[in-house]
């Protein structure tokens, strides 16, 4: 396996996991599924700020990262929304991650940018979306374009 063709898996299944990951955190919240919110085994009331539009941005930006559409767009909201967590729930109790219990969030933070800089690889709906356009333009003008190597 060529280096670019690894470098394409693994920069998918980490775009993968990320996304499920962050999808069923906002699934637990939102509907109390998996231990619920916080482990609590209850969803977030409907509206209540900030956790239940926390959650909504985890489950639909965590699904839309998971299958790949819209990935960067997506990524930097799920990233922005971790950065708030960190700095307004997490950075009082303490200057570290490992003492204010932000661990969780810097990572998802950090891996969210690292997906929107990256976008979502040959492996999405993104990519197959661009494909299938690129095609559909080209039937259009007439023009066929070689098959990429």
């Amino acid at each position: 396996m060529t280096n670019a063709k690894l470098t394409d898996l693994v920069t998918t299944l980490f775009r993968v996991v990320l996304g499920l990951l962050f999808a069923l955190h906002g699934a637990a919240s939102l509907f109390g599924i998996f231990g619920g919110n916080r482990g609590s085994g209850e969803a977030i009331p409907l509206g209540t700020w900030p956790g239940w539009y926390a959650a909504v941005i985890q489950f639909v930006g965590g699904l839309l990262v998971l299958v790949g559409l819209s990935t960067r767009i997506a990524a930097v909201i799920c990233s922005g929304s971790m950065a708030y967590a960190y700095f307004v729930v997490h950075q009082p109790d303490g200057l570290l991650p490992l003492n204010n219990g932000g661990e969780t969030a810097a990572l998802f933070c950090w891996s969210f940018l690292l997906v929107a800089v990256l976008g979502a690889g040959r492996w999405s709906l993104d990519a197959t979306l661009t494909r299938r356009r690129g095609r559909t333009v080209a039937e259009s003008t007439g023009r066929v374009a070689a098959p990429a190597g």
